[in-house]
């Protein structure tokens, strides 16, 4: 009797061919290595509130592109460009508190502003 195989390595979901989503991921990994730097008293609130919105974004646009239809996939878009915005208002708290530079306030607003403008584009174009 033959074994069947399945190979994972080549295995191939819609959402690893989205340069969206690369970067969402590049971002969350970012914002949860951020949030370490922060006040102890803020691991269970603000720092765990960042790494859930970072993370998902990322969630979000892979499961949005499961093949579900196009008012679906918009509404997982939707969500994840929410979570995104999120965290732009989490890193105005941050720096209202002092916890971050005016120099990574920047880098990450502007990551995330470029991030928003990839996620509404693919939105627009369903």
């Amino acid at each position: 009797m033959k074994k069947l195989t399945l190979n994972l390595i080549n295995m191939s979901f819609r959402f690893e061919d989205l340069n969206v989503w690369h970067r969402a991921v590049d971002l969350s990994n970012e914002i949860n290595t951020l949030v370490k730097s922060f006040p102890e008293d803020e691991r269970y609130s603000l720092c765990k509130q960042m790494m859930r919105s970072a993370d998902s974004v990322v969630l979000n646009i892979a499961e949005g592109s499961t093949g579900q239809s196009i008012p679906e996939y918009k509404r997982f878009l939707n969500i994840a460009l929410r979570s995104a915005i999120e965290i732009v208002a989490a890193l105005f708290l941050a720096r209202k508190r002092v916890y971050i530079k005016e120099v990574i306030f920047k880098k990450y607003y502007e990551e995330y502003e470029v991030l928003c403008k990839m996620i509404t584009k693919l939105r627009n174009t369903l």
